[in-house]
Parts: C-alpha cells; sequence; structure tokens
C-alpha cells in the first residue's frame, strides 16, 4: 500500500483528493496550516491530520511514496495583494522536492491553466507560457523547479494543469471560489450576480471529483522509460461554459439568478478558458467521470443545506 502525502489536505480540492485516494486503498495523510482549509472537510475521510505547513514536511517522522502538492494560495487576486506570495510558493515548492527526492517519492503538482493566458483557446501542453501575474508565475515556476529536480536529481514529477474547479466543500475559500459556486451563493442570498462585460466569457467547468480521479491517474503514471520522469497534463473537460450559460443551468435547478451586467474587467481579464484534453485522455488515460449538468444538483443542495444550517 502507498503512503501519500496531500498538502492543503484540508482545502476544498485537497480534501476530495484524500477522499477518493482513501477509497481506493492508498494510506494517506492531509497537512495543512488551515489558512483557508478546515478539518471538518475531513469528518468522513479516514486518513491521517498533520497541523503543518508545507515548508515542514522534511520534518515529519513518516516517508511517503507520493506527495501531492496542492498547499498553495489558488487565486490570483491573493497574489495581487501581496506579491511576496510568490516567494513563499517557491520556497514551498523546494521543499517538497527536497523531501521527495529524500524519500524517492514521486509529485503531483497541482498547478493551474491560467499559465496559458495569453494562447488561443484550446489551450495545449505543448504552447507557449509567458507569464503575465503574479499568481501564473509562481505557478509557471513550480513546474519549472519539478522539471529541473526530474532532470537533475531524478524525481518523478506530473503537473496537473486544472481548469475551473467546483464542487462541495469551497465555502472556506468565499470571494476566491469558482464563478460557478459564487452565483449559487447569491442565488441562496437573494443577492445579484456582477459580471465582467457582457456574461459571454467562458470557462472549462470540472467537477472536484473528476479532479481527484485524474490525480489517482497521475500516481499511477507509467513514464515508460521517458526522460527526464516529468510530464504535464490538462485537466478539463473540453467544453466551455459562458457565465450566462451558467446562470440558466442553476436557473434550471431552481435557483433565482440575478445577473448585473457590463461591469468594467480589470487588466489581463482571462476571456476564454478551454482545454484540449487529447493528451489527459491519450497519454495519461484519464477521462472525466461527471457532467455538469448531472453534478449541479448536489452541488446547489450542499450549499443549500450549510446555507440553511447559518440561518438557524
Amino acid at each position: 500500500m502507498s503512503r501519500v502525502l496531500v498538502t492543503g489536505g484540508a482545502g476544498f480540492i485537497g480534501s476530495h483528493v484524500c477522499e477518493v485516494l482513501c477509497e481506493m486503498g492508498y494510506e494517506v495523510t492531509a497537512l495543512d496550516n488551515l489558512f483557508l482549509g478546515k478539518w471538518r472537510n475531513l469528518d468522513e475521510v479516514p486518513c491521517d491530520r498533520v497541523y503543518a505547513s508545507a515548508r515542514e514536511i522534511l520534518h515529519l517522522r513518516k516517508k511517503y511514496d507520493v506527495i501531492v502538492h496542492l498547499g498553495q494560495p489558488s487565486s490570483s487576486p491573493m497574489y495581487r495583494r501581496d506579491p511576496e506570495l510568490v516567494a513563499d510558493v517557491i520556497k514551498d515548492m523546494i521543499t517538497v522536492l527536497k523531501a521527495a527526492e529524500k524519500w524517492g517519492a514521486r509529485v503531483i503538482l497541482g498547478s493551474s491553466s491560467s499559465v496559458y493566458i495569453g494562447n488561443p483557446v484550446p489551450w495545449r501542453e505543448d504552447m507557449s507560457i509567458k507569464p503575465r501575474d503574479w499568481y501564473t508565475e509562481a505557478k509557471y515556476m513550480c513546474e519549472r523547479l519539478c522539471y529541473l529536480w526530474a532532470l537533475r536529481r531524478g524525481v518523478e514529477c506530473v503537473a496537473l494543469r486544472l481548469f475551473s474547479v467546483f464542487g462541495e466543500r469551497e465555502e472556506h475559500k468565499c470571494g476566491y471560489a469558482n464563478v460557478i459556486t459564487q452565483m449559487i451563493w447569491a442565488a441562496l442570498r437573494g443577492d445579484t450576480f456582477h459580471i465582467y462585460g457582457d456574461g459571454m466569457q467562458t470557462r472549462d467547468l470540472i467537477y472536484v471529483k473528476d479532479v481527484a480521479l485524474a490525480v489517482a491517474k497521475a500516481i499511477e503514471y507509467d513514464f515508460d522509460g521517458k526522460i527526464p520522469h516529468y510530464q504535464v497534463f490538462n485537466v478539463g473537460r473540453g467544453i466551455a461554459y459562458s457565465f450566462l450559460t451558467m446562470a440558466e443551468l442553476l436557473r434550471k435547478n431552481g435557483l433565482k439568478v440575478r445577473l448585473s451586467l457590463g461591469h468594467k474587467e480589470p487588466p489581463f481579464y482571462i476571456r476564454h478558458t478551454l482545454a484540449d484534453t487529447t493528451k489527459m485522455i491519450h497519454e495519461l488515460g484519464f477521462t472525466p467521470q461527471y457532467r455538469v449538468e448531472e453534478v449541479l444538483p448536489k452541488v446547489i443542495d450542499y450549499y443549500r443545506n450549510i446555507f440553511c444550517r447559518e440561518d438557524e
């Protein structure tokens, strides 16, 4: 049985990764400093818990076979407010890679589709990357460090460029949550949701449990003699949903969604995201299992129950 350490394990994506890996029989430890994550996200997950940051993993008593590194600030506005986060993220990444080298572990990096900014959609893994903000610089630097550790130190690394991830347990992210999640919250509160421009901008939505399944595939990935042992894969559905379409889907599920359009876009705003899923499907061997339309009802119910508890 492989031992897996998940940094950011009490967070939105991390908790689902822990859950899926436990169900698959892995021995899982969730590591989190609870900057945003909450232990309650793991209430039903039979994994170990360690209160610490990624910077501290070299001091852990256990050794691990795999490190899933998700313990990073995951929203561009965080970095705009505090560009020094870039240095913190890089230091954490170096520590993770040092630990992987010491233990002989594989690293699965949770990267971002935001690195593609400036490229036409659909976005392919072989496209030129030219970061335009601190967030994408931090994410791309982490990918580059993984590549260097694979090239120079023989550490196996798989970087997953996650697209627009949504689902349950995102409430702790507040204003940093996915756009469709924030639409749900606004509707449940009876608030108007404000949108930049005309609402025709699009996002490639992928359900969080699909992301967890993609992580599992990355753990099992066979490099098949490829040197260096480094790969990068998109993780999306390859389907673009406009903000107006998202609102209509929520209305079909009984929510009263009110939109306010025409707000000014901030500099370098991303109008469209769309994954080319060819490499993900044929090389990683992963095909998303969940349709957005299929999972929306239970995601809405999850947040409705939270709002009901808050009102009691």
